[in-house]
């Protein structure tokens, strides 16, 4: 079902954007991108929901009572919550380039090669910010903290 679902969300927005395609031999890689994107949002909020253990459920039809009846998966909830808020406290402080360059290592699972040509710019470009992000990750307290607590 979820293929089907991506497939009609492509196709429709491939609809609705066709005008922009100026030359028909790129049509292909165009509507390649589309699907590419999708598929990454897809799994992006599938990781996301998993994370957090978010379900698709409508939560007003359960007592919240019910779902926060167990405590040591409530507490483990909290800790991710709060895991996720300083990693974004982090990314935050990171230079634009650098934060996506890691976003895009860390979270979509792109290689540098394919880093660069989503980014547009060069391999050795590309690792030098990854390098950058990742010692500014190293450094940074709040990190090292967490890393301590994940380890203990």
């Amino acid at each position: 079902m979820d293929a089907e679902d991506i497939t009609q969300d492509v196709f429709l927005k491939a609809f609705q954007k066709i005008s922009s395609v100026k030359d028909a031999a790129k049509f292909r890689g165009w509507l390649f991108s589309i699907a590419l994107n999708r598929i990454r949002d897809f799994h992006r909020k599938k990781r996301f929901r998993s994370l957090f253990k978010v379900e698709d459920i409508q939560t007003e039809s359960y007592p919240t009572a019910e779902l926060a009846g167990d405590q040591p998966e409530a507490l483990e909830q909290v800790m991710q919550k709060d895991f996720w808020r300083q990693i974004g406290v982090i990314l935050k402080r990171l230079p634009t380039m650098e934060r996506e360059v890691f976003l895009l290592r860390f979270f979509d699972h792109l290689s540098i090669n394919e880093m660069a040509g989503v980014l547009k710019k060069n391999e050795s470009t590309v690792k030098t910010h990854l390098y950058r992000a990742l010692a500014k990750f190293r450094k940074e307290p709040a990190m090292r903290q967490l890393l301590h607590e994940v380890i203990q």
